[in-house]
């Protein structure tokens, strides 16, 4: 269980203070999230004299768990956090999820038959900013009339959803702090998964058939592997919110998706025929009431298409309890944002794909120097963006997919101070040279890849495909001089060594007074190679690239059956003898051995010019003054400012 390795929230250690508590009699109260207005409130109390009560107050026979847990056990109170709510109702579609949050239920419940060992603690484990954490909190619940006033199941003897809200409140400071927010975030903390958010208008799912079955084919695949959605009707104005469509959908308010399939409409008569299958998924409101009457609505005709054996496989109810489907066309039309939050797997022992991960702790950290800078701002920022912490990494496979998430801490415990807004943050992706180890200062030869959305989310999420070689990835803040901690993840098919860039420059050394200090930098792109002489009459060739200079070299993929080819590859040397020629070789990689194609030879100065520029293919050794067949594109930027680029 997660209680066992997770850290504890304010030092509070849970079996030492139950055991105290044993010890000594008497009931645990929480010192550090006390039974007061400022646990409740920052700025606007709720209505009515509240009085804090224990389970044991509200029910003769109170549990953490009646008959198993459902998303139908709770529901959202007198508190704007529909978005946690729908979170719960997702974590309680997966029981493996939910038993890490709520650790040990047996040993956490009420024992009614020892009421002695009931002492009033409960403790609940949450994911927070790369680590897991296990917060403690005594039972005291916040009531109004004898009804608890927030989230609260259906059972009033089932008190699990209550408890795990004050617990999520104890680290936001209050429960106010829990008005508004991102279902996606509470996913994230309940179990440290991967968030993505979808714009349905952007992405054109309502009209574009194409892309909706991608659509729906990847959240098949995120749920049946443990992945929790939910979604929700962005209101254009504050007055919609929570206002209802004509067809029963509540705008701004989280709904959490509990199934996604494909649902037969009609039996097969004979064994070779195909039955035809409609997408479907279902939803639950954390209201616990008001659902879609609209096609495929509890009461429907639609249903009449659907065998009364596969109705009760889909157990359908026709009641009000917040629970409906739709069609999957009615819901790309009806929706405008998702949140898909994907369990990554990366175990090696799974017969589902497994991910490569590497997290990595950064900061925006401001400092007069421009060396050590690293609050520079977004790419608008020209003059300071490259002061921004930089990260490194290989895409080792001819093309790998590429998970990227971006967080940020979590600020709600500083709304009570007025300043519990997100930043808004994003992070740029370029491909650089293949033997990069340095920081980068300047875009010459490199390619920028990709550009994250800039948002004020918590967490910023990519999915992208990347090919073979070196890339950099620099996370910002939007504006510059703005100073926080993040964390970065990273998945990759096969290892990426995800590290920083921390230096601007070789290091000096003993020996640089022997070997010669280093006294330029020189950036080389292969563009292409063209009318290469055939090597084998069935493939043609296999060319590749070798970039050398003084003991260094870089060596590019190769390029399949192909007389012209584009490399695009990149490599970066720093010269310590600057009259070393860079040395550009062309080969073909045969079965048995590999063939020289030809080269050239580049000596290069700062006033080099920095376009691309055509060589025709030379022989080597003594016969380098000879052409071969074939031509070479290359552009090489140089410049004795080691920290040029």
């Amino acid at each position: 269980m997660c209680s066992t390795m997770a850290k504890p929230f304010k030092d509070q250690n849970y079996f030492e203070l139950k055991r105290q508590c044993l010890e000594e009699g008497k009931l645990f109260e929480d010192p550090e999230f006390p039974a007061c207005d400022a646990s409740l409130f920052y700025n606007t109390p709720p209505q009515g004299r509240v009085e804090w009560k224990r389970p044991q107050e509200l029910s003769e026979d109170p549990h953490l768990v009646v008959n198993g847990i459902s998303s139908h056990d709770l529901h959202q109170g007198k508190l704007g956090n529909c978005w946690f709510v729908a979170a719960c109702s997702c974590l309680a579609l997966r029981q493996n999820l939910w038993q890490k949050v709520v650790p040990n239920v047996e040993e956490q419940d009420w024992v009614s038959d020892n009421p002695d060992q009931n002492v009033g603690i409960f403790h609940f484990c949450f994911w927070r900013f790369g680590e897991w954490i296990d917060v403690v909190i005594d039972d005291r619940l916040p009531t109004v009339d004898n009804e608890l006033i927030y989230c609260h199941s259906n059972d009033r003897n089932e008190f699990w959803s209550a408890l795990l809200e004050k617990a999520y409140a104890k680290m936001a400071g209050s429960y106010e702090a829990l008005d508004g927010g991102n279902t996606a975030e509470a996913i994230v903390d309940f179990t440290g998964a991967v968030a993505e958010s979808i714009d349905m208008i952007d992405g054109h799912y309502s009209h574009d058939i194409i892309e909706r079955a991608k659509l729906f084919e990847d959240l098949l695949k995120v749920q049946r592997r443990d992945g929790l959605i939910s979604c929700y009707i962005m209101p254009l104005s504050s007055d919609e919110f929570e206002g209802q469509t004509e067809m029963g959908l509540v705008k701004g308010h989280a709904y959490s998706v509990t199934e996604i399939l494909k649902m037969p409409l009609e039996e097969k008569c004979l064994p070779w025929q195909k039955t035809k299958k409609l997408f479907m998924i279902r939803l639950r409101n954390p209201w616990g009431k008001s659902e879609w009457n609209g096609p495929w609505s509890d009461s429907s005709e639609e249903w009449k298409k659907v065998s009364q054996a596969e109705r009760k496989k889909l157990r359908l109810t026709i009641e009000n309890d917040g629970e409906f489907w739709m069609s999957f066309e009615d819901w790309c039309k009806n929706f405008t944002d998702v949140d898909v939050c994907r369990i990554v797997n990366t175990s090696f022992f799974s017969i589902h794909k497994t991910w490569e991960k590497k997290m990595i702790r950064g900061e925006w950290k401001k400092n007069r120097d421009p060396m050590l800078n690293r609050a520079g701002g977004c790419l608008n920022n020209a003059a300071t963006f490259f002061q921004n912490p930089q990260y490194i990494f290989d895409v080792k496979k001819s093309q790998d997919k590429v998970m990227i998430c971006l967080q940020q801490k979590d600020k709600r415990i500083y709304k009570r101070e007025g300043k519990g807004d997100n930043l808004v943050i994003g992070f740029e992706i370029f491909k650089v040279e293949a033997n990069r180890e340095y920081r980068m200062h300047k875009v010459t030869v490199q390619e920028k890849m990709a550009t994250s959305m800039y948002i004020d989310n918590r967490m910023v999420f990519s999915k992208l495909c990347l090919k073979e070689g070196r890339y950099v990835l620099i996370p910002t803040t939007f504006r510059p001089d703005t100073e926080a901690e993040f964390i970065l993840r990273l998945f990759t098919d096969v290892p990426s060594e995800l590290r920083e860039l921390t230096l601007h420059r070789p290091r000096g050394a003993c020996l640089d007074i022997l070997r010669g200090f280093v006294a330029r930098v020189s950036q080389v792109k292969v563009h292409s190679v063209s009318r290469l002489r055939c090597q084998d009459p069935y493939i043609g060739a296999n060319p590749y690239i070798v970039i050398k200079c003084e003991n260094q070299k870089v060596r590019s993929p190769v390029q399949k059956s192909t007389l012209s080819a584009i490399f695009n590859t990149q490599a970066i040397f720093y010269q310590r003898n600057i009259a070393s020629p860079i040395v550009v070789q062309v080969w073909h990689s045969g079965l048995l051995c590999d063939k020289f194609m030809g080269q050239v030879r580049i000596s290069v100065s700062p006033n080099y010019p920095r376009s691309l520029q055509k060589f025709q293919l030379q022989d080597r050794g003594s016969r380098e003054d000879y052409d071969m067949p074939g031509h070479i594109t290359i552009k090489v930027v140089t410049s004795d400012d080691l920290v040029e680029f």
